[in-house]
């Protein structure tokens, strides 16, 4: 049986059969703040996905991109007094040594928004030259009346999208549009601002466009799934597939993959309600494994409140997991149950739309049947196996950083 997951765009739990190099988009962090456990759970939705299909054959080609430039970043380097490059420069690192900490598998490639400026200009040009684009003070806006089947990735109805724009830097109100959900391909620059010289007006990225000009770089036009958090597919992902089947004529991809929110203590994580939980503080005190294990025992579409005492059930699972492994290698150890329905159980979990908590379950089972002992020496063995499919390695003793 196929792996199946849900797609956004079909509203169902559908077959994923991709070819043997499988071409995977994942929209990365605007570099502005340190990264939270939201970053966290969605790029560990991606990296059990790429564990998996990695096992079944497949090798996976992983682009994750950089917004180094928007409106988010901007005016955090002006309120700190550095350029918006260096700050970019400094939370990213931040952010690879969090992701390298957690276990995540790195990606092929990692653009920066600043980078794809000169294939930004050509396909706002492109976009302008055929009629799916128009100038207006300055910037250049995407016309979704020449893109019917705008909305139906999120289907949502119009006054949900112009009510979700505007919650998201949308700006339907913005008087140089002809239509409120036109959205910016590209912007007139403040005074204080980078801005790029282009045949159109000096200005820079609108925040959508930047996707598209990476996807068709580094993957051509159509990819074999686009995923990042629920926030991005209204406007964001909605806005890609407008704007990029409007040059290529196909589309973006083939499957759409995105994970739920995650809130602290009843509230939605945000720098507004100053209540973000940071991974590098959480580091300080827990084994990264014990995190890692904590955030997949929610699965991937279900939002869910992130409490103190997460934390506390990670560091037991990994305690239980850690002692059935070393009984392999207690020479005292006459053996355990038998590991195979355990591992049937784990695969046909991450196969059932990444059933992530099913299959720790499952481990966890295995780890008390270790324990309570058995006549199959290799079972110990197994759980390693299958521990390290989830991205947990129970072959080394690590401590909090």
């Amino acid at each position: 049986m196929p792996i199946r997951l849900y797609d956004t765009l079909q509203q169902a739990i559908v077959p994923f059969e991709p070819p043997k190099v499988v071409r995977i988009y994942v929209c990365g962090i605007t570099p502005y703040d340190s990264t939270h456990l939201g970053h966290a759970a969605t790029y560990l939705t991606y990296d059990v996905l790429i564990r998996r299909l990695e096992e079944l054959g497949h090798e996976v080609s992983l682009v994750r991109n950089v917004t180094d430039v928007d409106d988010s970043i901007l005016p955090k380097a002006r309120q700190l007094g550095v350029n918006y490059l260096e700050l970019a420069e400094a939370e990213m690192a931040r952010f690879r040594s969090d992701m390298e900490a957690l276990g995540m598998r790195p990606p092929v490639a990692e653009p920066g928004a600043t980078e794809a400026v000169p294939q930004i200009i050509e396909l706002v040009g492109k976009l302008l030259d055929n009629g799916h684009a128009y100038q207006a003070d300055g910037s250049v806006f995407f016309d979704i009346s020449t893109f019917p089947d705008y909305g139906k990735l999120s289907h949502y109805s119009r006054e949900d999208m112009l009510r979700i724009a505007a919650e998201r830097g949308g700006r339907p109100d913005d008087p140089a549009k002809r239509d409120p959900l036109d959205f910016t391909l590209w912007q007139k620059s403040a005074p204080d601002e980078p801005a790029w010289d282009a045949p159109f007006g000096p200005g820079r990225p609108g925040w959508h466009i930047e996707c598209s000009a990476m996807v068709l770089s580094a993957h051509g036009e159509t990819l074999d799934l686009h995923g990042g958090g629920t926030d991005l597919i209204f406007p964001h992902h909605e806005s890609e597939i407008a704007q990029s089947t409007s040059i290529t004529g196909q589309p973006l991809a083939r499957h759409w993959v995105h994970s739920a929110m995650v809130a602290y203590d009843g509230e939605k994580m945000s720098k507004s309600l100053g209540n973000l939980v940071f991974v590098s503080d959480l580091l300080k005190v827990a084994d990264p494994r014990a995190i890692r294990l904590a955030l997949l025992r929610h699965h991937y579409r279900a939002g869910f409140e992130w409490f103190d005492t997460d934390l506390d059930e990670g560091k037991a699972l990994l305690r239980r997991l850690m002692a059935a492994a070393s009984c392999g290698s207690d020479p005292g150890f006459t053996g355990g149950a038998d590991p195979r329905p355990f591992a049937e159980e784990v695969r046909a979990a991450l196969d059932d739309d990444l059933d992530v908590p099913r299959a720790l379950d499952a481990l966890d089972d295995l780890a008390s049947a270790i324990l309570s002992g058995g006549d199959h020496r290799d079972a110990p063995a197994t759980l390693v196996e299958l521990a390290d499919l989830v991205g947990v390695d129970l072959t080394v003793a690590v401590r909090p950083r």
